[in-house]
């Protein structure tokens, strides 16, 4: 099925700058963070992703604080299972989507270092699969408050908040016992706030076709990309069969990307921003990776091996060297505006509708993408789909 296709901006709630593997530049203040994503907005992006993670500020209060200060921009917001409650992460997201008037975004993350996890108090911190058998039962009873508040308007009694008019949850399950669950305000998007996840291992993926409405991968080559979208259309054909759940199941990408005029100036900057990282930095940063349990963390790891040998370029226009310091998606696309806009393309005709772009620093690069990148793209998706409709047109 088409999808259209959109593409979301990132805001830096750790710094920013040039340059990586050392310290940031630019300090994350609250007047920096809304100047970026006021400029992501005006260069058309249409939603951020807020990171989550031990050294990022709160991702709920920095989307808030956006919201507040955006226009159309749809903040991509954490909501982590294990974490937080699941009728609280529901009252949360509600509470956003309201506010921002439907423009709330959830962007489930079900892992993360185990040293994070750890630290904030999670008993699944070393338990990978059952963080995701964790997560199914508290998506559950997310979207069961969200339903059941749909059309309700609470009742105040004595200055208390009462869920009269509203059928409560009752859940029992491994990880949960809910008794009277309920939310309010109901979200203003139906039936809820679309719900991004992520998550590589085979238990991941399945909890992704099972919940999510947009299933994130970080980019990497094609026939890899290719093989991964193809695993979950087998769990959906598989849910389909042994459960009769046909569930729609949108793809998103997670890509850093860097566009100049011209190819040479491209690959200079881009080999600039890893130019002053030191022999330090990239010993934590190895030692850091080779920690992971997350299946998409080590995918990176083996791209970055594979095409350490090749100066990191792993296929035309993608190149894995920020990888040598950064975690997460750290894959750049990296050329002329024609280059990476057929890069794009050739993502969207594997099944990607969804684009999470970024670039250092986070402020001009959303600028030059705007004005260089995202007008290309969009009129050739554009043309495509007339060429489709007179094709149609002609049958």
């Amino acid at each position: 099925m088409d999808h259209e296709v959109e593409f979301g901006w990132f805001i830096p709630t750790t710094g920013d700058g040039k340059y990586i593997g050392v310290p940031p530049e630019r300090e994350s203040t609250s007047a920096y963070m809304i100047e970026v994503a006021q400029a992501a907005e005006r260069a058309g992006f249409t939603f951020a992703l807020i990171p989550t993670g031990g050294n990022c500020i709160d991702a709920w209060i920095v989307g808030s604080t956006i919201a507040s200060h955006t226009k159309t921009l749809k903040p991509l917001v954490a909501m982590r299972p294990g974490l937080i409650a699941p009728v609280l992460a529901a009252r949360m997201a509600a509470s956003l989507d309201y506010v921002s008037g439907g423009r709330a975004l959830i962007n489930v993350v079900t892992g993360g270092s185990p040293g994070d996890l750890t630290a904030t108090g999670d008993p699944l911190a070393h338990a990978h699969d059952e963080r995701y058998e964790r997560t199914r039962e508290f998506l559950q009873i997310v979207k069961q408050v969200w339903t059941n508040a749909q059309g309700k308007t609470a009742k105040f009694l004595a200055g208390n908040q009462t869920y009269a008019d509203t059928e409560k949850v009752h859940f029992h399950g491994k990880y949960y016992d809910i008794e009277g669950g309920a939310s309010f305000p109901a979200p203003v998007q139906q039936p809820h706030p679309p719900l991004y996840f992520g998550g590589s291992s085979p238990a991941g993926k399945r909890t992704a076709a099972e919940t999510a409405d947009v299933y994130l991968l970080w980019a990497e080559p094609l026939d890899w990309i290719s093989g991964q979208i193809a695993e979950l259309e087998q769990l959906r054909a598989e849910l389909k069969r042994d459960q009769g759940l046909d569930r729609q199941l949108r793809y998103g990408l997670r890509a850093q990307v860097l566009v100049r005029e011209t190819e040479e100036e491209a690959w200079r900057e881009a080999w600039d921003i890893i130019s002053r990282v030191d022999r330090e930095a990239l010993e934590y940063s190895g030692q850091r990776f080779t920690q992971t349990d997350a299946t998409n963390q080590k995918r990176q790891n083996e791209l970055r091996e594979l095409s350490r040998s090749n100066d990191y370029v792993l296929a035309p226009n993608l190149w894995a060297g920020l990888s040598i310091v950064r975690g997460g998606g750290s894959m750049l696309l990296v050329g002329t505006p024609e280059q990476v806009s057929d890069r794009l393309l050739e993502y969207v005709d594997l099944g990607i509708s969804s684009f999470v772009l970024s670039g250092y620093p986070n402020l001009e690069e959303s600028q030059y993408t705007g004005e260089l990148l995202l007008p290309l793209v969009k009129r050739k998706l554009a043309e495509r789909k007339q060429l489709r409709a007179a094709a149609g047109s002609t049958v």
